[in-house]
């Protein structure tokens, strides 16, 4: 014997103590889809036959059941529930979460009940309980359907044993079909119009061979049509509509989602008493030519239709007129007026239409969400969700969008056929902003504040602690840039493994060991710039910054530093530096050769003193100037001691030694400081070319990013940079060891170093992601790191003890955390959504970690 129940529901067993309903949950339910009264009687209070916990034990009951239910889980209540009163609170959890009640009732004989009492030592309660229990059920049975259960099985003795359960998908789940598929709006009659979509979407309509009404449509290999309801009313083929779409959802070659207008209709047809507005008044008269068979074929086939359907996997979902994430695959009353109608504030604007609520506005679930009913003059992607009604009817556009291309496709109206009752131009979008960009002009703090999990594409799950959420958003709200350019931070870098060479702490020698290790058969070893690091995002143009970022401000770019500052404080020079970037990208014909009109671009920007000035005076200078002055003195007294024949040989060699070293300090931080007194003396080196239109660029290797670049730097080499590299082969013992003398090089002229990345952008090795860059720095960069006499033997034995664990792990979880931003903003995301992974870098940068790493 097989029964069905519906793959989401919320099963009640129902039975006297002892029916064996505990047993049977055990045989037909996995173990984690079972809520027992006992068992949670016994969590709240260690002993699950105390009456005394009832309440608390069915508070908790019901809380895990709602989370489970939340999460679109099957979930069983193993309790008696004989009683009405105990069945109304778990029907009503049902209604909450929008799923299906099923009552399964086990009708045990009460002597077996009795039977089965007496074999647990635990049960020593008299047989009246399980006869009141067993005439409450009696009481019930007739009840249960008006009580609000859609499935009810009573269960003989006879039956338990042989029985078994068919978990049946809802009508909705159609998460088995992953498209391609092309989802039409709304139609209103406009028949030659959809034709003329079809086939520019690849659609062959022909009137059927036969002569009989209707068509034949051959669809695009693979693809499939669906459409987001309100085939009928207002236009002028009704029926010649109803007749090619309903012939293709025979045929297969289409899914159809209900309408508010086809219910109507449907009703009336029906002989239902309905108020012939809206257009059904022309539907009924184009009808009138219809034989009664085709009155019915219609009827039948609205009668059909599933409120809405959930695809490819559940990423998305069709609906008339949308559907919120909470009812997104489940099966109610509310569900279906929600997907028909929207939901409404229950007051009527100046032009007598419903006050609709903005559900996709507020929209936060994973799914795509397509869907029509609400003209507008544009379809505009906003959260994830996209209107496809753009007003054919009214002398609009047939919209369809190809999914999961995201692809819009339309053709313009052949002529108005009816008039709007809300002009469409009220739900247009002022300053030129699509729909996303105007909402996401206020952010909001719940996206991003409280402890949250970053799932990334690279397979990082970052966890971003509440502490650091809370730091990130104060330091946002301070002093960060204006949001809308806001795309990416960039991440910490991790330094090679301590080196053992004599007078070493850096040495690309591990760098190199580490990616030989793991495979890496190419680096590319660049030239570490002494400067800061610097993210400059350029539009084309005023129209250009408008139409991507949203800025309505004037603003055609920004300077920012990896921390999500401004990086000028002086306005005037950093327009300037914007304009002179923009000036290179435009002649060296970067616009054309990448197809965009806006870049991001990471690079140095020099001098360092230009964003560390306050750094450099009160805490580098102040050291050096206060050691010289110090040890001038002492060097000389000793000098005066020596000449006076004292034995203070020893004492004068270690103070001259540390007069050097400071000597060496004060020259290498000096190479990092020049004085700004125009753009003149700035100088900014690109090296990651992030992103551009559609794209984000870290599917290239570096030597294409390097190349990239140096096409823009060759037209203004005086003011832009091209970063000198080498690649070398891992297993060329030659290649490794010219590397190594290139270093050598450049440290000793005083440069800062290396950073060594594996030829690709993105690596995975043996345990997971590489570190996508190690910098090896020189011995007297490093001086200014660790102090003037850093390279001491006792010193440098001691800074040799310290660990790089934590901050690799950082840098792989901010490298994850930016791909995923930059991918996310190509993608067109919202920007909630790119900032989710922003501001995660941000708050990791508040985690303990040494800095002069």
């Amino acid at each position: 014997m097989k029964l069905t129940i519906p793959e989401l529901s919320l099963v009640l067993l129902i039975g006297p103590s002892g029916s064996g309903k505990s047993t049977f949950a055990r045989r037909h339910f996995k173990p984690t889809e079972v809520l027992s009264s006992d068992a949670y009687r016994g969590i709240v209070c260690d002993d699950e036959n105390s009456m005394e916990a009832t309440k608390d034990a069915f508070e908790t009951l019901r809380f895990v059941a709602a989370k489970r239910l939340a999460r679109g889980l099957l979930t069983v209540i193993d309790a008696t529930n004989v009683q009405p009163e105990a069945r109304k609170p778990l029907v009503a959890l049902a209604r909450e979460f929008h799923v299906l009640p099923v009552a399964v009732v086990l009708d045990v004989p009460e002597k077996t009940c009795h039977e089965r009492n007496r074999q647990r030592s635990d049960r020593s309660f008299g047989p009246h309980v399980v006869r009141n229990q067993l005439q409450q059920l009696h009481r019930s049975l007739r009840g249960l359907e008006r009580e609000g259960f859609r499935h009810v099985h009573v269960l003989k003795p006879e039956v338990l044993e042989s029985m078994e359960f068919v978990r049946q998908p809802l009508w909705n789940n159609l998460k088995h079909l992953h498209g391609p598929f092309d989802i039409i709006g709304d139609v209103h009659g406009c028949r030659e119009e959809l034709e003329a979509l079809l086939g520019k979407l690849g659609y062959d309509v022909r009137p059927r061979a036969d002569g009989t009404p209707g068509f034949d449509v051959r669809p695009p290999e693979g693809r499939k049509a669906i459409f987001v309801g309100d085939l009928v009313d207002r236009g002028p083929d009704t029926p010649g509509v109803l007749r090619l779409v309903m012939g293709m959802v025979e045929a297969g070659s289409a899914l159809c989602v209900p309408g508010n207008h086809e219910v109507k209709l449907m009703r009336k047809l029906r002989g239902r008493d309905v108020k012939v507005s809206h257009g059904l008044a022309q539907s009924l008269e184009q009808l009138e030519r219809e034989p009664p068979e085709f009155h019915k074929a219609v009827v039948d086939f609205v009668d059909g239709l599933v409120s809405h359907y959930v695809l490819d996997d559940g990423r998305l979902v069709v609906a008339h007129a949308g559907l919120k994430a909470s009812m997104q695959g489940r099966g109610s009353g509310q569900v279906r007026e929600f997907a028909l109608y929207g939901e409404t504030t229950g007051e009527t604007d100046e032009f007598g239409l419903p006050v609709r609520f903005n559900w996709a506005a507020e929209y936060r679930g994973k799914a795509t969400v397509v869907y029509g009913h609400t003209p507008v003059l544009e379809a505009d992607w906003l959260n994830n969700t996209l209107c496809v009604d753009t007003g054919c009817v009214y002398g609009g556009k047939l919209t369809a969008v190809r999914y999961p291309e995201r692809e819009l496709v339309s053709v313009q109206a052949a002529r108005a056929y009816a008039e709007a009752i809300r002009p469409l131009g009220q739900v247009a979008v002022g300053d030129g902003l699509s729909a996303q960009q105007a909402h996401d002009d206020v952010l909001d703090i719940e996206d991003v504040l409280g402890k949250r999990v970053v799932t990334t594409r690279l397979g990082q799950s970052v966890t971003v602690r509440e502490e650091n959420a809370t730091a990130a958003l104060e330091a946002m709200s301070r002093f960060a840039i204006d949001p809308k350019w806001l795309v990416y931070l960039p991440p910490t870098m991790s330094p090679s493994e301590t080196s053992q060479a004599p007078g070493h702490l850096e040495h690309p020698a591990e760098a190199f060991a580490y990616y030989r290790k793991e495979g890496v058969a190419k680096v590319v070893c660049e030239e570490k710039h002494m400067g800061s690091r610097a993210v400059v995002v350029v539009a084309r143009d005023e129209a250009a910054a408008r139409r991507r970022f949203g800025v309505t401000t004037g603003e055609t770019g920004v300077c920012y530093t990896r921390t999500g500052r401004r990086f000028f404080s002086n306005a005037t020079l950093e327009a300037a530096f914007l304009e002179r970037v923009r000036a290179g990208l435009t002649a060296s014909g970067f616009w054309e050769a990448h197809q965009t009109d806006w870049a991001c671009l990471d690079g140095e920007l020099m001098p360092w003193s230009l964003k560390a000035q306050e750094l450099l005076r009160d805490q580098y200078a102040a050291v050096g100037a206060a050691s010289r002055a110090a040890l001038t003195d002492v060097v000389s007294v000793l000098g005066q001691a020596t000449a006076r024949g004292l034995e203070v040989g020893a004492l004068s060699a270690r103070f001259g030694e540390k007069a050097r070293s400071v000597e060496r300090y004060v020259d290498a931080y000096r190479h990092y400081c020049w004085p700004v007194r125009s753009l003149e003396d700035v100088r900014f080196a690109p090296f990651h070319l992030l992103a551009t239109e559609g794209a984000a660029h870290v599917d290239k290797d570096h030597v294409w990013h390097m190349e990239a670049l140096a096409k823009v730097c060759q037209v203004d080499p005086g003011f832009l940079l091209a970063t000198p590299y080498r690649v070398v082969a891992l297993e060329d013992a030659d290649a490794v060891a010219e590397g190594v003398r290139w270093w050598e090089t450049l440290t000793a002229r005083g440069g800062e170093g290396m950073v060594v990345k594996p030829l690709d952008f993105i690596v995975r090795g043996r345990k997971g992601l590489l570190q996508p860059a190690i910098k090896s720095r020189g011995p007297e960069y490093l001086r200014i790191i660790y102090g003037p006499e850093y390279t001491a033997p006792e010193h440098l034995n001691r800074l040799r003890q310290r660990g790089l664990s934590t901050k690799r792990s950082l840098a792989l979880r901010e490298f994850s955390l930016g791909v995923e931003a930059l991918e996310r903003f190509a993608r067109g995301e919202p920007l909630r959504r790119v900032h989710e992974c922003v501001f995660g870098v941000l708050a990791l940068e508040s985690e303990p970690v040494d800095p002069r790493l």
